[in-house]
């Protein structure tokens, strides 16, 4: 008799599934602080709608039998076309978070991006998560112990570097403001009966100890970590030093400029992730996969662009591919999968994601994601735009 696997255990069929359920087991202030974004969070909701918007065509005839997955970006093979990006203090979620997702980038042999306030330290998710993991830099109030992550990860091992431009201030998230979210949490009669409304949450918590932002007390400074504090010193200055300082691969994430683009791409960095932070910082954005074609003329075809923000299931990340991305990145599904049931949550949804990858392959009559281009969208004006001419890309600096 076969033994079950995640997926046969598991109640979670489609990113929705894992959504609700997490909404179920999670306290709120906990639930909203993974779902929440700026403002009225038109941008989250935009992010969506505008995916659904996008249509594909289907083709008919083609032996699609047999359909490969496997990606290979910045000289990298990845065993699907997408990884876990990188989120902060994810043990909130569930205390075994940050070791489940390491277990399943080994399992899957995709890359984790670890959030410099991730509830795990650099050197810990290294020893788990080995040439999977990704180390992620926010450059906060203070320069010092920003570069002391950085030798930190180069001194670990880590090869990549993603640096996040787009949060030069933590926007006002009014589900966290009302809830009362911060860390450490300062317990309030609504916090506490938040808490034991939810019993299985809070026990885990009791029992495991509550998670904090691990690289800031484990730092040579040892600041404690200012969720509030100016990210502004990722500046133009600060990307040349970091890619003088940093040798391995350089991502810079949260682009979502042509002419930044353009200027990124000239200053050495290796790729670029296209991003609107998942509507979390301004509301007014436009979808981020409404930038993706836009960025993908200001580069060219050849540069390597990752991308994220708004994707829910595999039809998605054909989408995006499609639309001018060679690599995504999930965040929000993975923590409601993570919030639902633990790593069974996580690895059921991981293969729900390639699983509905490879039949949107099937549908569209592809049989390697590799082949995935313009030329399954159903509308011409999902195409990304040709790259603009010469002297208009100079006009932008």
């Amino acid at each position: 008799m076969a033994r079950p696997t995640d997926t046969d255990r598991s109640r979670i069929f489609c990113t929705e599934d894992a959504r609700r359920i997490a909404q179920k087991r999670l306290p709120r202030v906990i639930f909203d602080f993974i779902e929440g974004a700026a403002g009225r969070e038109v941008a989250t909701a935009r992010n969506q709608t505008r995916f659904d918007e996008v249509t594909l065509q289907p083709r008919v005839l083609e032996n699609v039998g047999a359909r490969r997955l496997e990606t290979r970006f910045l000289g990298q093979t990845h065993g699907l076309p997408f990884g876990i990006a990188p989120m902060g203090m994810c043990n909130l979620t569930h205390p075994d978070a940050d070791r489940a997702l390491a277990r399943a980038a080994s399992r899957f042999d995709i890359p984790l991006c670890l959030s410099s306030a991730a509830s795990s330290s650099i050197e810990e998710m290294r020893d788990w998560a080995g040439d999977h993991a990704w180390f992620q830099l926010y450059v906060g109030a203070s320069m010092e112990q920003s570069l002391d992550m950085v030798h930190r990860a180069k001194a670990a091992g880590y090869d990549t570097l993603i640096l996040t431009v787009d949060v030069p201030q933590v926007a006002r998230r009014t589900r966290d403001l009302r809830n009362g979210f911060q860390m450490p949490f300062r317990m309030t009669p609504r916090l506490l009966w938040d808490f034991a409304s939810h019993p299985s949450w809070s026990l885990a918590m009791l029992l495991n100890g509550a998670p904090e932002p691990r690289n800031f007390s484990t730092s040579a400074t040892a600041t404690r970590f200012d969720r509030s504090a100016s990210r502004a010193g990722a500046d133009w200055a600060f990307l040349d030093r970091l890619r003088d300082l940093w040798p391995g691969r350089l991502i810079v994430k949260g682009v979502s400029s042509p002419p930044d683009a353009r200027r990124i791409q000239a200053a050495g960095v290796d790729a670029i992730q296209v991003s609107n932070h998942g509507g979390r910082q301004l509301d007014s954005v436009p979808a981020a996969i409404d930038l993706l074609p836009r960025i993908r003329a200001a580069v060219g075809p050849d540069y390597p662009l990752i991308f994220d923000s708004g994707l829910r299931n595999g039809e998605d990340i054909v989408k995006a591919l499609a639309r001018g991305a060679d690599f995504v990145m999930l965040g929000r599904p993975l923590l409601y999968a993570l919030g639902a049931e633990g790593a069974r949550g996580l690895n059921a949804l991981i293969r729900i994601l390639a699983e509905e990858t490879s039949l949107t392959l099937a549908q569209v009559g592809l049989t390697d994601i590799n082949a995935v281009g313009a030329e399954i969208l159903a509308d011409a004006s999902d195409m990304p735009k040709p790259k603009p001419a010469t002297r208009t890309a100079l006009k932008a600096y």
